[in-house]
């Protein structure tokens, strides 16, 4: 053998190069995320009408807050309080009062608020929309009879919104944020287009994205609290928490509690 080693043949990448430039490739590595010391959270999924499970829920969560240390609490709605269920009117109405007795009441649009304030502008997309998504069951919960639900062209049906629907209802849904940040957390209704920072989300991404977000892989700028997909339990993945469980269907509504770095969950099964 020589003295010096062979040359490396054009286009060869050493072992120890080949390992660098694969960790440059790598996954990065984020620190767990973290709620602000002092502080707690509460992150309630898609409520959709059952304003049954949102009493009890309130019930399990206020428990489970004087359980544990002192702290400031701030309750978390993610979106979607209406459609579905029996009883849309009943759930804003009672999330309206929470809000005006407790500082720390957030609410977030969903897509379904989004749908129900334009049905109730007299939007004609958003009617038909609403009408196909169980607007009708928001519409008897508001004292609708179903009888004349069932016979209304699109206009009356905005009529009759317009007549039915609180002032102080809309008022409150129409203020809702698309995002709340609250430490290492985000917080939104439906996720966040993965290729684009916080700060340049679009609403309608906020309020409707299903893919190309369910299905990244990386951690991204905050971890993403949201609801808006179903999934069986709480589901936790590198870069979100999906909180919404299917309550107007499955009976299960959760609520993701966050102190510091820990989480953990309540619900109504």
């Amino acid at each position: 053998m020589g003295l010096f080693p062979p040359a490396v043949p054009a286009g060869h990448i050493p072992e120890k190069a080949m390992l660098l430039k694969f960790l440059k490739r790598a996954t990065p590595v984020r620190s767990a995320p973290v709620i602000p010391t002092g502080q707690r959270v509460y992150a309630i999924g898609d409520v959709h009408g059952r304003l049954d499970l949102l009493d009890r829920l309130l019930d399990t969560i206020e428990a489970d807050d004087a359980g544990r240390s002192a702290a400031q609490t701030t309750y978390i709605f993610l979106g979607d309080l209406v459609d579905r269920g029996p009883d849309s009117a009943g759930v804003v109405e009672r999330i309206r009062h929470l809000a005006l007795a407790k500082s720390d009441v957030r609410l977030l649009s969903g897509n379904h608020e989004e749908i129900f304030l334009g049905a109730i502008g007299g939007d004609d997309k958003a009617l038909r929309l609403f009408c196909r998504i169980g607007g009708r069951e928001t519409a008897i919960s508001y004292g609708i009879a179903a009888a004349d639900y069932d016979v209304m062209d699109y206009a009356e049906l905005a009529a009759a919104l317009q007549r039915v629907v609180p002032e102080d209802h809309r008022l409150f849904l129409a203020a809702a944020a698309d995002i709340e940040v609250i430490g290492g957390y985000a917080f939104v209704h439906a996720g966040v287009h993965p290729d684009r920072p916080l700060s340049e989300q679009r609403p309608s991404d906020l309020r409707w994205i299903r893919n190309p977000f369910l299905d990244h892989r990386n951690p991204l700028e905050k971890m993403i609290v949201h609801g808006h997909t179903v999934s069986p339990a709480i589901e936790f993945r590198p870069h979100r928490i999906g909180v919404d469980t299917g309550a107007y269907q499955s009976g299960r509504l959760s609520a993701l509690g966050l102190e510091g770095d820990r989480s953990w969950h309540c619900d109504t099964l």
